[in-house]
């Protein structure tokens, strides 16, 4: 099983956008840290609110600046830094892909262009507290999904 670390800060932006958003969904891009064996901690996401009650479209311009970005920051060491996968929101359903989702990942994970040996999907959402809750699922070429272990450290 794949596991992916949010960091504290991560977790606070994410928190903040699904705030701003309310009942509308958002997302973006996740950018990771290989640090161990099936282990990535994101170092990045990307922000974009350009959705709907029920669903959310990433744009282009937006993400491919995004990653531009994080390589740069990272030193473009692409075997440690790299695009990790996809976040979105789902503030009035459940943090589980819908049939959507499970589609939209599999056109990226079985892009030749985009090259990727897995992509990893975080839904999110926030409780009646507002404390972040969330699923990561990971998709391979071959057409398979294998639910993820998603860690959200706390701030402090």
């Amino acid at each position: 099983m794949l596991r992916v670390t949010v960091p504290a800060g991560i977790r606070s932006r994410l928190r903040d956008a699904l705030l701003h958003a309310g009942r509308n969904e958002c997302g973006g891009v996740l950018m990771g840290e290989h640090v161990g064996p099936k282990h990535f901690v994101v170092r990045g996401v990307s922000v974009e609110r350009t959705g709907s009650f029920a669903r959310f479209l990433r744009g282009v311009r937006e993400t491919s600046s995004a990653l531009r970005a994080f390589f740069k920051r990272t030193g473009n060491d692409y075997a440690r830094f790299n695009y990790l996968g996809e976040w979105h929101s789902h503030p009035s359903f459940a943090t589980e892909p819908s049939t959507t989702d499970h589609g939209s990942m599999m056109r990226i994970v079985q892009d030749p262009a985009v090259g990727a040996n897995f992509a990893v999907l975080v839904i999110v959402r926030l409780d009646q507290h507002h404390n972040l809750q969330g699923s990561a699922h990971t998709y391979l070429p071959d057409g398979s999904v294998r639910r993820s272990q998603l860690d959200f450290q706390e701030c402090g």
